[in-house]
């Protein structure tokens, strides 16, 4: 495996909510994916999923609160919460999580995408 370049990849893909793989760690994969506007309440009832945001910043709507994260800045939702991410702007982010999780958890929306793909 080579380097991976994050501003190079970001540079590939314009779509919103739609996580691009580029790299796996054991059974982990990186994926890199621009938000903006509101996604839908989901969750992921097997599985933890790390919000890293790498430039501007987004809102993570919980069910008691809320966290708001900017350039630098990480979360942890923990399995079986129930979150809202959005974004005002364009706001671009690394999430780790196990291969195979989608991104809408159990709900099917037009918000759903495509699993596994790699840029």
């Amino acid at each position: 495996m080579e380097k991976v370049n994050f501003t190079e990849k970001l540079s590939k893909f314009s779509d919103h909510w739609s996580p691009k793989v580029i790299a796996e760690m054991n059974d982990y994969q990186f994926k890199l994916v621009k938000i903006e506007g509101e996604f839908i309440w989901h969750n992921h009832p097997d599985t933890d999923e790390v919000f890293i945001v790498i430039e501007g910043s987004m809102v993570i709507e919980l069910e008691d609160g809320k966290v708001e994260l900017g350039a630098g800045e990480l979360y942890v939702v923990p399995k079986g919460v129930m979150h809202k991410p959005y974004a005002t702007s364009e706001c671009k982010i690394m999430l780790v999580e196990p291969r195979g999780v989608v991104n809408t958890g159990g709900e099917e929306s037009e918000l759903t995408s495509e699993n596994d793909v790699w840029i």
